[in-house]
């Protein structure tokens, strides 16, 4: 890692959990209990994730987050710091910090259920968001904290994810939005001024009001653990959008940094940098 990062300034708004992982052969159909191997601790949540894959990339990345005033919030702080991430407007709450459970099959698909804790008490209010180039932000808090996030000066890459009801303003105050298939089937695209949408191992597309921009093939990998992917999409993404690149070439190198990241187990078990995410993409 850099002492010194030039990237540019990305801004991440969201939550930070502890992933308890458990691999099994198959995930249960719904009253089924299943046999799963050891339980893993891994570092997670989607604002932690991506603030991670952003800083592994390269970009300058100050976290605003609610941790719990416990042993798995200093674990988690140490853990971000590791990456080299501004920790500096980390708030703390007297609730547990945020845990999700996680079963992971065989063939990398996954199962997760999220019990928020400290997350829910996120406050933004008072935080100065508009001296970064990009703010990234995620609906694994409040959604008050994201409608007040969208109504900042700086540009804002919102990831509707996990799914749920998003204000129609905030969608439109939203530089992009970037969702899977299943949570871009709740929205109109063609009010959405940019929403890129990501179809996991083929790809994702750019649209513009509802018309196609460009698409990304995803290059082919097998996949170790999916969780996290669309975290890493969405931080190479944001800072490729920092540069200004492209919709194409801010495209294809979250489709790259996605793919790469299903390679190890846990969110943030392979973070790609950007050199390794262009050497990928150059070798097809």
């Amino acid at each position: 890692m850099s002492a010194v990062r030039r990237g540019p300034r990305v801004g991440v708004v969201g939550s930070c959990n502890v992933d308890l992982v458990v691999r099994c052969a198959h995930l249960p159909r719904p009253g089924e209990t299943v046999m799963a191997g050891d339980v893993v601790r891994l570092p997670g949540g989607k604002g932690a994730n991506q603030a991670a894959a952003a800083a592994r990339l390269g970009a300058r990345v100050s976290l605003v987050a609610s941790l719990g005033d416990d042993e798995a919030g200093d674990w988690l702080h140490s853990v971000l710091a590791g990456y080299g991430v501004d920790l500096g407007l980390i708030q703390r709450s007297t609730r547990p910090t945020g845990t999700a459970f996680i079963a992971v099959e065989d063939g990398g698909e996954n199962e997760i259920v999220v019990s928020p804790g400290a997350n829910a008490d996120l406050d933004v209010s008072k935080v100065v968001l508009d001296n970064f180039d990009v703010v990234l932000a995620q609906m694994e808090v409040a959604p008050h904290v994201v409608d007040e996030v969208a109504r900042r000066d700086a540009p804002l890459v919102l990831n509707v994810a996990p799914a749920g009801e998003v204000d129609p303003d905030t969608l439109a105050r939203c530089a992009v939005v970037v969702a899977n298939e299943i949570e871009a089937e709740q929205f109109d695209l063609a009010v959405i001024e940019h929403c890129v949408i990501t179809l996991g191992e083929r790809g994702a597309v750019h649209y513009r009001r509802g018309r196609e921009v460009t698409s990304a093939r995803a290059p082919r990998v097998e996949p170790v653990d999916t969780v996290g992917a669309g975290d890493v999409f969405c931080a190479a993404y944001a800072l490729q959008f920092a540069r200004h690149a492209a919709p194409d070439q801010a495209l294809q190198f979250a489709v790259g940094a996605g793919s790469l990241a299903t390679l190890a187990l846990g969110a943030q078990g392979a973070l790609p940098t950007e050199e390794e995410v262009w050497q990928w993409l150059e070798r097809g």
